[in-house]
């Protein structure tokens, strides 16, 4: 029996986190990650071939990890309950994880990776393809059918001004404060017409 691993892929892709929350993207070195971590810079090329595969895989453990809160949230039963509640997750999710949220929010896919490792092609393909499904059952549930129309204002409402009002903040290292959060509940109402 082999004995287990010391540095997991998490241990790693924390530690990619870490190393761009202080320094930004650009000082993310294979090397760097493994000092980081304290492993040997052979245990990351391990699991990731290349420093573009380990910013890929953080941008998408982060990518599903804000859209898994968003997500539940967005599925209440209630219309208006899950867009009061799905823009509190985003409020939530920045506050208790404003590394992540930073490295969401304020860098572009195309800013932290060169190039797009061929081994996510699947896997980067679908990633929005549940917030994508989510905002039209929404809208749906909201309006009683899916137009174009009716889909854009969803996206406006629940995605645009959220973003909008959270990235701000995040470019200035601080947390949205609560008026913020109020403030864009009631932008995104208006924007539903409610």
């Amino acid at each position: 029996m082999g004995r287990k691993p010391k540095f997991g892929d998490d241990d790693f892709l924390d530690a990619v986190l870490r190393v761009t929350a202080r320094t930004g993207a650009g000082a993310v070195t294979v090397a760097a990650v493994a000092t980081e971590a304290g492993a040997p810079v052979g245990s990351v090329y391990h699991r990731f071939a290349s420093r573009d595969l380990l910013l890929a895989r953080l941008w998408l453990r982060t990518v599903q990890r804000f859209q898994h809160p968003f997500l539940a949230a967005l599925a209440d039963p209630d219309p208006a309950r899950g867009a009061t509640r799905a823009i509190g997750a985003v409020f939530a999710w920045v506050r208790e994880s404003p590394d992540e949220a930073a490295v969401l929010l304020l860098h572009r896919r195309e800013d932290l990776i060169a190039r797009w490792p061929e081994e996510l092609g699947p896997e980067a393909a679908t990633l929005n393809d549940a917030v994508a499904n989510a905002l039209r059952a929404y809208t749906r549930a909201r309006f009683g059918r899916v137009s174009p129309a009716a889909l854009e204002r969803v996206t406006f409402a629940l995605v645009d001004i959220p973003y909008a009002a959270v990235r701000r903040h995040l470019a200035a290292g601080r947390t949205p404060p609560a008026s913020i959060e109020a403030a864009t509940l009631l932008a995104s109402r208006a924007a539903l017409g409610e």
